[in-house]
């Protein structure tokens, strides 16, 4: 019985160990990233609506990060028409995935 025991612990344990890999896939996310790219992949770009701002570089942004930032302006927290409408479209696992795709794929300086 201690026998048992113990190797159970060791294999709670050894579960508790291994790494938590993120819950995007990378590849899936390049596979969603058209609506994304027209301001986000297009350096130096500025909108014009609603007001003038640059649009931020995605490459290399943490991947919790724009997964909050989309849930953000999918549920209205934050304000921007173009991005609630895009972010509405999504699921949480396209926004998983196309945070795991962005921050993997930094590719220099910002704009």
């Amino acid at each position: 019985m201690k026998l048992i025991t113990m190797t159970l612990c060791a294999s709670v344990l050894l579960v508790l160990a291994v790494p938590v890999q993120a819950a995007g896939d990378p590849k899936a996310g390049g596979l969603k990233k058209s609506m994304c790219a027209g301001c986000h992949g297009i350096p130096g770009y500025r909108t014009a609506y609603p007001y003038v701002y640059s649009v931020p570089r995605l490459g290399g942004q943490h991947a919790d990060y724009i997964v909050a930032a989309l849930k953000a302006y999918k549920d209205g927290e934050r304000n921007n028409t173009g991005m609630k409408s895009i972010a509405s479209s999504l699921s949480e696992q396209d926004m998983e995935d196309l945070a795991a795709y962005y921050e993997s794929s930094y590719s220099g300086p910002a704009n």
